[in-house]
């Protein structure tokens, strides 16, 4: 039986459209959290297709709403659709269609930001990094507020292969506003070109699927919004603690008109400034002149395999804060250690 006859016989029995559900419950956007809908099963559709074939796969979706996106994963014929809501308004309407399929559906009321997701699914899913793609998947419609630190907090996890990415390397299929969506993807050189740019892609193949027009949605958000799938890659390009490269990328974009050398300056004391980024900036062979978005992976590769050289070399070192300097040097303190954050010297070993 090929995939495509196979997902063509599961279908949902005649239910509610979502817009009825809408209407049912009385479901309202609400926009302090950031909330589109998306009625247009066509739509959701596709966004399912582009997750791949996800037929027998586990399916972890990120704030189903009144459950348009669900309705296609469901269709999709999967084994098991594990649904994390945080709004108490929407689980009656879930609950609607997890008894419409029974036993392919859970339905967990809470936050995506805490939830534990290395306990979702059965543990014999768990296949090596090195190994094929496992049978999970995560879908979502993220809320525009959540999206951002959302995928900073699963980039961190596909680095140090926890979370979501217990079970080897699971794939993601998320939409952003169309503005992140172009970050996310943007070539070296792009105007686009940004900290979400190198993070995301030094760590996975980020694929921009289609855009759907902001009028898709109900209420219609200022801007268009962009579905993208992300794959893990096998090796990251950059092999350095995920907070050391973030730290290092954090700080080159900090001034992103400004030429490179300006950032890399912020990650030492101003004692010492002028000739350590000189010396990283050479160490690493990077052109001081280079502005941020110039820079390709393989530049801020050396720069953060040189910054960990140094950072060896002064245990001190990764836990000084620019802006701490500035802070404590307006109420007159000169003590160099008094310049580190604790909260920020974290141990990257």
């Amino acid at each position: 039986m090929t995939v495509s006859s196979k997902l063509a016989t599961y279908r949902l029995p005649p239910l509610p459209t979502v817009g009825e559900i809408i209407k049912l419950f009385n479901l309202r956007a609400q926009k302090q959290l950031s909330q589109n809908f998306l009625l247009d099963l066509r739509l959701t559709d596709k966004i399912v297709r582009k997750a791949g074939n996800v037929s027998d796969a586990y399916v972890c979706e990120v704030g189903p709403g009144p459950g348009g996106i669900t309705r296609s994963i469901l269709n999709a014929g999967v084994k098991e659709l594990l649904v994390v809501e945080k709004d108490t308004r929407f689980i009656p309407g879930l609950q609607m269609l997890s008894e419409a399929a029974p036993g392919k559906m859970r339905i967990v009321h809470g936050d995506i930001l805490t939830y534990k997701m290395e306990r979702a699914f059965p543990s014999q899913l768990r296949k090596a990094w090195e190994d094929d793609l496992p049978d999970v998947h995560i879908i979502g419609n993220l809320p525009f507020s959540v999206s951002t630190p959302l995928i900073i907090k699963w980039l961190e996890n596909i680095a140090n292969r926890d979370g979501p990415f217990t079970y080897g390397r699971t794939q993601m299929t998320l939409t952003f506003q169309k503005e992140v969506a172009e970050r996310l993807t943007a070539s070296t050189g792009s105007r686009q070109r940004s900290r979400l740019s190198v993070m995301s892609q030094y760590l996975c193949t980020v694929h921009d699927c289609f855009t759907i027009p902001g009028r898709a949605f109900i209420p219609k958000p200022k801007v268009d919004v962009g579905v993208i799938h992300f794959t893990p890659l096998i090796e990251p390009q950059i092999n350095q603690p995920f907070k050391l490269v973030e730290k290092v990328v954090q700080s080159v974009f900090q001034f992103k008109r400004k030429y490179c050398h300006r950032g890399v300056g912020v990650l030492f004391p101003e004692a010492r400034r002028l000739k350590s980024t000189e010396q990283m900036l050479m160490l690493a062979d990077v052109d001081p002149t280079l502005r941020p978005k110039q820079l390709s992976i393989l530049q801020f590769k050396n720069l953060c395999n040189v910054y960990r050289d140094m950072c060896d070399e002064d245990p001190n070192l990764f836990g000084y804060n620019f802006r701490e300097e500035l802070r404590l040097k307006k109420r007159g303190s000169s003590n160099p250690e008094s310049f580190s954050k604790t909260s920020e010297n974290e141990d990257w070993t």
